[in-house]
């Protein structure tokens, strides 16, 4: 996700119980634009979250995010990808997904193959206990979020969701016409 250790490191303990929570979002104050305190914020809750799924990888199945990552792109597409396109749907450099395939590939849960019709590709793909462990993670995975956001009732996710994809729609729009959108007087307003 592009957070560095810093706020990994601030970001571990959800439940506050060592003492007042230091995250991204006290960085902004009330004379800061609404939208900035709202950035903030989000990205705080996506620390905060991403901070206890990788706590829980690794305390439940000695395991990584990343490696969960991967694992989760090749149970989507079970003819295996080429380590070209893992690198693109992990948003992530080359290197660093042959370093996580390697890792995955002495364990047991990932395997190469050359691909038949480019010899020069490698296509990676979950093995049969490769398969089962991820299932097994993701299951629990999908366990750990459901209780993050229980905190939400069905209409308060569905409403989240709207306002994420109207937001999402437009950062789109403005990064696909390469623009920078200038606050007018309007927006301004906190």
């Amino acid at each position: 996700m592009g957070t560095s250790p810093v706020l990994r490191k601030n970001a571990s303990d959800l439940d506050g119980a060592s003492g007042p929570f230091i995250d991204l979002e006290t960085r902004a104050t009330k004379d800061d634009h609404q939208a900035l305190r709202l950035w903030l914020r989000l990205l705080s809750c996506t620390v905060r979250i991403e901070n206890y799924v990788r706590g829980k990888l690794r305390q439940e199945f000695a395991t990584t995010l990343p490696r969960f990552d991967l694992m989760a792109q090749l149970e989507r597409h079970t003819d295996g990808l080429r380590m070209s396109e893992l690198s693109q749907r992990l948003m992530v450099s080359g290197g660093n997904v042959t370093g996580i395939t390697d890792q995955l590939e002495r364990d047991g849960l990932v395997a190469r193959t050359l691909n038949r019709e480019d010899r020069r590709a490698i296509t990676v793909k979950l093995t049969e206990s490769g398969l089962k462990r991820f299932r097994e993670m993701a299951a629990s995975h999908e366990q750990w979020i459901i209780e993050l956001l229980s905190g939400l009732n069905q209409e308060d996710k569905q409403a989240m969701l709207g306002m994420l994809r109207k937001l999402k729609t437009h950062s789109r729009a403005l990064a696909v016409l390469g623009t920078h959108h200038r606050p007018s007087p309007m927006d301004r307003r906190k």
